[in-house]
């Protein structure tokens, strides 16, 4: 039994099995997220055909998983800095469940889009509870690595699950990929329950009751040594909540942050929620436009993997500038493209490349700009504002769709968010406090 610190066991010991598994429950909890949010695009065109729904009402149905995440991410990411990350997912998992099994016995828009919120507050949840949880499970040699590891898990779900949904679609209706993402995430409750306790970082800074006992439960689990007692708390608690993401230490970073993930997630959720009815309308079945939003996610995925890869030996805020850049070059592309599906997918497949890679480098720079105590609320408050891009992207596209605006104008328009979250993040210059320098 050891007196060290249980926080600095994990941080300067190699990562063992236990926490690599820790880490891939949450890369798959990421994935289940990918497709759960994507899943209303694949059914898009089918909803659309059966319900007479123009662009503009299909564009608003597209956003509110989004506007849910945004208040998912905010409400319930500050939640889970004081119940703790593992509760705050189980209960996510459920909440998104249940809306996914009632999305598929829709019967209107309007109904459809209170199942779609709901299904959003948990993802939105879901998402800060998790980023937290890897950045508290790495070890400080991994944990930018952890972190852009568990994004890529967003773009993999889409892959995969986009991949069984182009096959359902073959054979059935709309209503099967809700289906099939209620019950895939009713499959990861009790996964989540065994494979991930609650983080050591958190039972170190809370204390709940029993934390010492857990604390040791979960060092054994990873093989590292036990501890005799609790960490010595040397500084005061500092305030938690909006007011403290807003003090002289972090209003800076967070403003910025805010901005630039807002900006860049409108270019993102614009290209990823219209793609299947873009191509639809282009003339292609559903089930081959499926395809192309794949090809977009097989771009994304691997986007991330290499920006955790560079990030290990280059400064991450300029390889998610420069990813910013090139994916807003790439969607105006895309506008641009003939009615080729072999082209579309290409173009598509790079675009995903960049604008995911910029997006899990943002969350690698959330994780290293906010302390331990704020950390799933700080991530939760930018991911949370910051989804009213993803919420406006679709929606500004549909009615500039419906207003007469071709498919090329609309994708210039709509990539100019990338544009000016790369500028957003160059004006940033170095961070003032010693946390955010990390990211740098």
């Amino acid at each position: 039994m050891s007196s060290k610190d249980p926080r600095e066991i994990l941080a300067n010991s190699p990562m063992g099995t236990f926490q690599v598994i820790a880490v891939g429950m949450c890369v798959l909890l990421n994935a289940l997220d990918g497709f759960d949010v994507l899943s209303i695009s694949f059914a898009a065109p089918g909803i659309a055909s059966e319900w007479g729904v123009d662009r503009a009402a299909l564009g608003i149905v597209l956003s509110m998983e989004l506007i849910g995440m945004a208040v998912g991410s905010v409400v319930i990411g500050s939640i889970a800095d004081v119940i703790g990350r593992r509760p705050t997912i189980l209960i996510c998992l459920t909440a998104m469940a249940v809306g996914m099994g009632l999305a598929a016995t829709a019967n209107g828009i309007e109904i459809l889009s209170v199942y779609r919120f709901a299904t959003g507050l948990g993802i939105g949840g879901v998402l800060a509870a998790t980023n937290a949880m890897v950045a508290e499970y790495a070890n400080a040699k991994r944990k930018s690595l952890a972190v852009t590891t568990m994004a890529a898990g967003y773009p993999i779900g889409a892959i995969i699950g986009g991949t069984i949904a182009s096959m359902l679609l073959a054979y059935y209706d709309w209503r099967a990929v809700f289906i099939f993402g209620a019950v895939m995430t009713v499959i990861f409750i009790p996964l989540i329950w065994y494979f991930l306790p609650e983080s050591i970082e958190f039972l170190s800074q809370k204390r709940p009751a029993g934390s010492l006992e857990k604390i040791n439960s979960t060092l054994k689990r990873m093989g590292h040594d036990t501890v005799s007692e609790m960490p010595v708390v040397v500084e005061e608690p500092k305030k938690i909540g909006v007011g403290r993401l807003f003090g002289p230490e972090l209003a800076r970073t967070t403003t910025i942050l805010t901005f630039a993930y807002f900006a860049h997630i409108m270019t993102f959720y614009f290209y990823l929620k219209w793609i299947p009815k873009i191509v639809v309308d282009l003339g292609f079945e559903p089930s081959l436009a499926g395809s192309v939003l794949v090809w977009a996610n097989v771009g994304g995925a691997s986007g991330a993997i290499l920006l955790g890869l560079l990030a290990m030996k280059y400064g991450i805020r300029a390889l998610v500038i420069g990813a910013m850049l090139v994916g807003g070059a790439m969607v105006t592309l895309f506008g641009q493209a003939p009615s080729d599906l072999a082209k579309l997918s290409i173009i598509a497949c790079v675009a995903g490349f960049f604008t995911n890679a910029a997006i899990v480098g943002l969350y690698a720079i959330f994780a290293h700009s906010f302390p331990t105590e704020v950390r799933a609320g700080g991530t939760g408050f930018v991911i949370g504002v910051g989804r009213g891009g993803a919420a406006l992207g679709p929606v500004i596209a549909g009615f500039l769709f419906e207003s007469g605006y071709g498919l090329s104008m609309v994708a210039v328009f709509m990539a100019m968010g990338s544009i000016c979250a790369a500028l957003a993040l160059v004006l940033l210059g170095r961070p003032r406090n010693s946390a955010a320098q990390l990211a740098e």
